[in-house]
């Protein structure tokens, strides 16, 4: 079995920028940290780490004994100010290496990373609001490194969070955004399922269409920062739409992942 990763957790963007070489450092998992019946976190400790902006990614490079090597790339879900770096799986019933990461990686095991990277797709409190921030599945990871950086600094920027999955179960970090919803008032999490939903589900139940996006986001007289990241037909069709009803497409910013982003 050869180590790897998926894209699957968020993609690269085709804009996003690598100012400068980087090198390929040691990091060990400490833990893996069960997010949905399909994802998993690994939470890793790399020395000598100089850190990162929420939304940034890594690049992973494992090795099989013959030699092969599968290189992939993460979004980081950590906030900078965490002590060790997480990022998180989701598996992929046909990918190479996913099923890996999730159902046989152990806390010891080592990978080989290099990071961070990417200043386009990133976000830090300083930078303000308010945030419309669009998740599809595990496209929701880099966004949750901005909720963690935000509660971390105690901004008061307005946030919102649209989260389309499949299902209930399938929603990645659940129980630490209803945390964050009660802890803070500035901050709104919109749930969108697209699939099954629970009895006595009362948000919304389809996938994410323009009349969502006038109901949940800001009115385009506000300086929104949008960060979109999700399936290729998710990001682009929340992205013109948002276009459409009169966002700055200065500031909607995308990142995607799919047929294009890579293996899993």
């Amino acid at each position: 079995m050869i180590p790897g990763v998926s894209s699957a957790t968020g993609g690269t963007s085709a804009v996003a920028v690598q100012p400068r070489r980087l090198s390929w450092q040691l990091a060990e998992v400490v833990e893996v940290v069960p997010e949905t019946p399909r994802t998993r976190s690994l939470v890793l400790e790399v020395a000598g780490w100089k850190g990162h902006k929420a939304g940034q990614h890594v690049d992973i490079r494992l090795t099989a004994e013959d030699g092969y090597q599968a290189q992939r790339s993460y979004s980081i879900a950590s906030a900078p100010e965490d002590e060790r770096l997480v990022l998180t799986v989701e598996r992929l019933e046909d990918g190479e290496v996913s099923p890996y990461l999730t159902d046989v990686l152990m806390a010891g095991d080592k990978l080989e990373l290099r990071g961070p990277i990417g200043g386009y797709f990133a976000w830090e409190a300083k930078d303000g609001g308010p945030l419309l921030l669009v998740a599809g599945g595990s496209g929701v990871v880099p966004l949750m490194a901005m909720l963690r950086h935000r509660a971390a600094v105690s901004s008061d920027v307005p946030a919102r969070l649209l989260y389309s999955s499949r299902s209930y179960e399938e929603i990645i970090y659940r129980k630490e955004l209803e945390r964050l919803v009660a802890q803070d008032g500035s901050l709104e999490v919109i749930h969108t399922l697209t699939r099954s939903r629970p009895k006595g589900w009362s948000s919304y139940h389809r996938r994410i269409d323009l009349k969502m996006l006038k109901e949940v986001g800001p009115p385009p007289a506000e300086r929104l920062l949008a960060f979109i990241c999700g399936p290729t037909p998710l990001v682009e069709g929340v992205a013109t739409a948002l276009v459409e009803i009169g966002h700055d497409t200065l500031y909607v910013k995308t990142e995607r992942f799919g047929p294009t982003g890579g293996g899993g």
